[in-house]
């Protein structure tokens, strides 16, 4: 069976509108701005959280922890046991977790940063984008009573052409959510 494809090509990137573009260049400019401002211990905690979030990672603790558990289990002849109570490892494996973990936390806090920076500039597109839409609606709307056109009897073009307080939104939902609680 041949893949499907759809009926239109999808533009190449040398058709991207101006905006598009532009707007593409700018959060690539604003993740290299954010990476240089970094601090040492930033990009050293990046650094390992990265390593370990990867194979390489698990491939070497494969090794040596399976290399640990299978000279102290006593299955290679000639080699000595060194902790074959495992004791040793456990400390040690109890030990690492804890830097690991503290290095997650590190980076998902920075994460945490970058995506409320996301979502406050989507918030603050949303809101301009509804409150464009809504001087565009009144001007139709007096365009259309201008030309004659009944759109005033339509109940939701009304709603529409009401412009939207988002410190009003934020209030009713945090009342409706103290309602859950």
């Amino acid at each position: 069976m041949a893949p499907t494809s759809p009926t239109v090509p999808p533009p190449s990137p040398e058709n991207l509108n101006r905006s598009l573009r532009r707007n593409i260049e700018a959060l690539e400019e604003r993740r290299r701005a954010e990476a240089q401002a970094m601090t040492r211990q930033e990009r050293v905690a990046e650094a390992i959280t990265r390593f370990t979030g990867s194979m390489r990672f698990v491939y070497l603790h494969l090794a040596l922890y399976g290399g640990w558990i299978v000279v102290n289990l006593g299955l290679i002849p000639r080699v000595p046991r060194f902790d074959p109570s495992f004791v040793v490892l456990a400390m040690v494996a109890s030990v690492e977790a804890i830097f690991l973990s503290t290095f997650v936390l590190i980076s998902q806090n920075r994460m945490g940063a970058a995506s409320d920076k996301r979502a406050d500039l989507d918030l603050q597109i949303s809101l301009l984008t509804e409150h464009e839409l809504t001087k565009l609606t009144q001007l139709v709307v007096a365009m259309a009573d201008r030309l004659g056109v009944e759109a005033q009897k339509d109940p939701e073009l009304r709603e529409v052409e009401r412009d939207i307080a988002p410190e009003v939104v934020l209030d009713e939902i945090s009342a409706r959510q103290g309602e859950y609680r």
